[in-house]
C-alpha cells in the first residue's frame, strides 16, 4: 500500500500526480476525501498544497513541513517517519505547526491573532481534517505546503468567489464582478503573482518527492495527540 496526497484545489493536484502517487482532490469536503482514500487502501494520506502564511518571515513559495497541525483546540502530530523523510526531501521547507481552518483567513488582523494563539506557521482548511481521520483511524499522515498570501497581505474579498465546491478556479467568476469592484484589482494582481510562486514550489517539490512509501510498512501508526 502506498500513501496518497490529498489538495483542496484542482490545479493542486495537476501538479502533485507528478509524485506518481494517488491523489485526490477534496474540494469543499476534506474529511470526506480523505475517509475515500483510506477506504480504497492507501496507507496514510499527505495533505499538499498551498496555505496562508501565519508567521510574519514566510514569503511566497515558502515550503512548510508541519509537526503537527492544530486547531479546535487540538495539536495532532504528524507522522514523525513521514516527517523525517520530507525534511531530507526538501531541506529548504521550514518546519513547524499548522493551524486547520474551515473557512478562508482573510484580514491581516486575523492572521496575526491566529498565529499569536497557536504559533503556527501557516493555515490551510484540508490538513486538519486529514489529521482527525487519520487519527481516528490510526493511519500516518503528513503535511506539506507552500505559502501563497503571506501573513501582511490580507486576501482580496473576489478571490473568494473564483473557487467552485469542486476545488476549481473559476476566473470568470471574478471578473464578473470586478467591474463592479475596480479597487481590488491590485490586490488582485499580488495574489495572483504570490500563488504563482507557491504552485513553482509545489511543482518542483512534487517532482521531487520521496518515492514508495515514504518508508513505512502498512502498519498502523498514528502521531502524538495533545
Amino acid at each position: 500500500m502506498m500513501p496518497a496526497l490529498l489538495t483542496g484545489m484542482a490545479v493542486e493536484a495537476r501538479l502533485a500526480r507528478r509524485t506518481g502517487l494517488p491523489v485526490a482532490c477534496a474540494g469543499a469536503d476534506a474529511e470526506a476525501a480523505a475517509e475515500a482514500l483510506l477506504d480504497a487502501g492507501t496507507v496514510g494520506i499527505v495533505s499538499f498544497g498551498v496555505a496562508g502564511g501565519l508567521a510574519p518571515d514566510l514569503r511566497p513559495g515558502t515550503l512548510v513541513l508541519a509537526t503537527a497541525v492544530v486547531g479546535d483546540g487540538v495539536s495532532y502530530g504528524t507522522d514523525p517517519v513521514w516527517r523525517s523523510r520530507l525534511a531530507g526531501a526538501f531541506p529548504q521547507a521550514r518546519s513547524g505547526a499548522v493551524a486547520g481552518a474551515t473557512r478562508p483567513v482573510v484580514a491581516v488582523s486575523e492572521k496575526t491573532d491566529l498565529h499569536t494563539r497557536t504559533g503556527a506557521l501557516a493555515v490551510d482548511m484540508e490538513s486538519l481534517a486529514v489529521a482527525r481521520v487519520c487519527h481516528r483511524r490510526g493511519r500516518p499522515f503528513a503535511v506539506l505546503r507552500a505559502v501563497a498570501d503571506p501573513a501582511g497581505r490580507a486576501l482580496p474579498p473576489l478571490a473568494l468567489s473564483g473557487l467552485d465546491g469542486q476545488g476549481r478556479i473559476a476566473p470568470a467568476a471574478v471578473l464578473a464582478r470586478l467591474a463592479g469592484e475596480p479597487r481590488q484589482v491590485a490586490g488582485l494582481c499580488r495574489l495572483g503573482l504570490d500563488f504563482g510562486w507557491a504552485l513553482l514550489a509545489l511543482h518542483a517539490a512534487a517532482g521531487a518527492f520521496p518515492g514508495g512509501v515514504l518508508g513505512l510498512d502498512p502498519v498502523e501508526r498514528v502521531g502524538d495527540v495533545a
